[in-house]
């Protein structure tokens, strides 16, 4: 194995939404965009944009990764591009600004219906015993507890802002 394999998982993020040039066993080369790199086997996850507005994706295999080099970073277009390449039709794709608005319009909707809710950073945490993560809609509601699960749902769902942008 390369030192590649060897590079620590959180190492590994810094390259994804960047261009980059690989280089692989018996000097083969793939330019692309990092979409992820798994942090079992260290495979990169390259995505090429066509200019017929398409793409193709290629997964370099860990062991056989020598080097990465960066080529640049991507910018908001592409970012959102990265994004939304594999997420399912219909989805929406939310920036981070718009995350965070979301995040505190439904705080602020579950406090003024007097709910307790506490912020504990990319979660909301109800009572201690139900969590709202991103996008923040009734979907993303988890608890063991059904009864609570539904009635916040249902006030989640009701939330004016919230509405018709899940």
């Amino acid at each position: 194995m390369g030192d590649w394999c060897r590079v620590m998982p959180q190492d590994w993020n810094k390259y994804v939404n960047h261009e980059v040039r690989v280089s692989a066993q018996d000097k083969q080369q793939y330019e692309g965009w990092v979409f992820t790199v798994d942090p079992v086997s260290a495979s990169v996850v390259l995505v090429a944009f066509q200019e017929s507005g398409g793409a193709s994706v290629r997964v370099v295999l860990g062991h056989a990764v020598r080097e990465v080099q960066v080529l640049r970073e991507a910018d908001g277009d592409t970012e959102k591009k990265l994004r939304s390449l594999l997420t399912p039709a219909g989805c929406q794709v939310f920036s981070d600004v718009e995350l965070k608005e979301r995040k505190e319009r439904l705080h602020g909707w579950l406090e003024k219906n007097l709910i307790p809710v506490t912020d504990e950073g990319d979660v909301l945490r109800v009572a201690n015993v139900l969590t709202i993560s991103a996008p923040y809609g009734a979907g993303q509601c988890t608890s063991s507890n059904e009864i609570i699960l539904a009635r916040v749902q249902s006030l989640v769902e009701s939330c004016p802002q919230q509405k018709n942008q899940q």
